[in-house]
């Protein structure tokens, strides 16, 4: 295809300091030839998410932030807490670039027939340093949208959508029947309720506050229990007994939230138990924590038996647990429902530059629902 395609393109990075600074820039590097198997993408859309501000954020204390630089070539730098240092030592002095997740349009392919197939297409990737202009990958690798999406609907093709099927997955594997998920007004938690809706599955959504509550009635969410509301353990506890709910994914992390939602399970467990048991019901209860909204400890007040358990979950190690074919049929409903099941919605978007702006930081720092970035790196 005829396309200018530059030697050099903008990637955003994030480097830690030996004198324990953060240190967000962007570089200037050099547009690769694609191998025989690989395509080269043109970046035009490519979400913040969560996860992906961990690495680009690190534990950084984001209100010392101070800006540099100019307008189209910013540099922020921000103070790391001292007790957190060690936490970050293995990347001290490397300048890494940030990305999980994006989309753009295959500029330039390979030799090979799965590569040159992608010539032209737009494709999504989940494949790291996605903050950047121009990103070469394996055809493999590449997600062939559908005729007619862009590259903003395709953008957060992988995370939210394979994290969401993978918790319905999860369920079923583990031998549950219905989930517990928090934070579920997000992006992610709307695409949760949906699918389980489709595929009736029993679904308690736990918000943090009315409006949270709201978005996911209007769009049909039978059990909603809002965390700042009085009577919320009570609610928590109904919502539970009539799912069934055994299995709980929490956004959130730190703090009572996850010991709550086991606690109900087992008050759930107990209201139809046959006879009373000293050891609490035999029924396990399971808490995945896949998210750090609070990175403060999980506080866990036992009232639920001996029968539980609390761990973590991550979307990488799921997939490679199930297998290639597997992942690849959670791909194949991702692609065919991406504007219905896994449509995402974003509140600003901005260019690389732009991301770097402090205004923009101290917004999508917060890790808020409703404030969802996209940044599209050729603006």
């Amino acid at each position: 295809m005829d396309f200018a395609i530059p030697t050099t393109s903008l990637q955003l990075r994030s480097l830690i300091t030996d004198t324990g600074k953060l240190e967000l820039s962007l570089a200037e590097v050099p547009v690769p030839e694609p191998a025989a198997d690989e395509v080269l993408v043109r970046i035009e859309a490519t979400p913040i998410n969560p996860s992906d501000l961990g690495l680009l954020l690190g534990p950084a204390d984001i209100s010392t932030a101070v800006a540099a630089g100019s307008p189209e070539s910013p540099v922020v730098t921000a103070t790391i807490p001292a007790p957190l240092l060690a936490s970050v030592a293995g990347r001290v002095g490397e300048s890494m670039p940030v990305g999980n997740e994006g989309a753009g349009l295959a500029v330039q392919a390979g030799e090979s027939a799965a590569a040159q197939a992608l010539l032209g297409r737009v494709v999504a990737i989940l494949g790291g340093a996605m903050y950047a202009q121009y990103r070469v990958v394996k055809a493999a690798e590449c997600l062939a949208l559908p005729a007619g999406a862009t590259p903003a609907q395709g953008a957060s093709c992988f995370v939210n959508p394979l994290t969401s099927l993978g918790m319905v997955a999860t369920m079923r594997l583990e031998g549950h029947s219905a989930l517990v998920h928090t934070a579920a007004a997000s992006n992610l938690g709307q695409m949760l309720n949906r699918i389980c809706l489709a595929d009736g599955v029993g679904l308690v959504n736990v918000v943090r506050s009315p409006a949270q509550a709201e978005i996911l009635r209007a769009l049909g969410a039978a059990h909603v229990c809002d965390q700042s509301a009085p009577g919320f353990m009570d609610a928590l506890i109904d919502a539970v007994t009539a799912t069934g709910a055994t299995l709980g994914f929490d956004a959130i992390g730190g703090g009572p939230l996850a010991g709550q939602i086991l606690t109900a399970m087992e008050i759930a467990a107990n209201r139809n138990a046959p006879v009373y048991s000293r050891y609490g019901s035999t029924v396990h209860k399971q808490v995945y924590v896949y998210g750090a909204l609070n990175t403060g400890p999980i506080e866990l007040s036992r009232g639920f038996g001996f029968a539980w358990g609390v761990g973590g979950w991550l979307l990488t190690p799921f997939l490679q647990k199930i297998g290639r074919a597997e992942a690849e049929k959670l791909r194949a409903r991702v692609a065919a429902e991406l504007t219905t099941t896994f449509a995402s919605h974003y509140t600003n978007v901005v260019s690389l530059a732009d991301a770097l702006q402090l205004e923009h930081i101290a917004v999508y720092s917060k890790r808020a629902t409703g404030t969802k970035y996209l940044i599209n790196p050729n603006l």
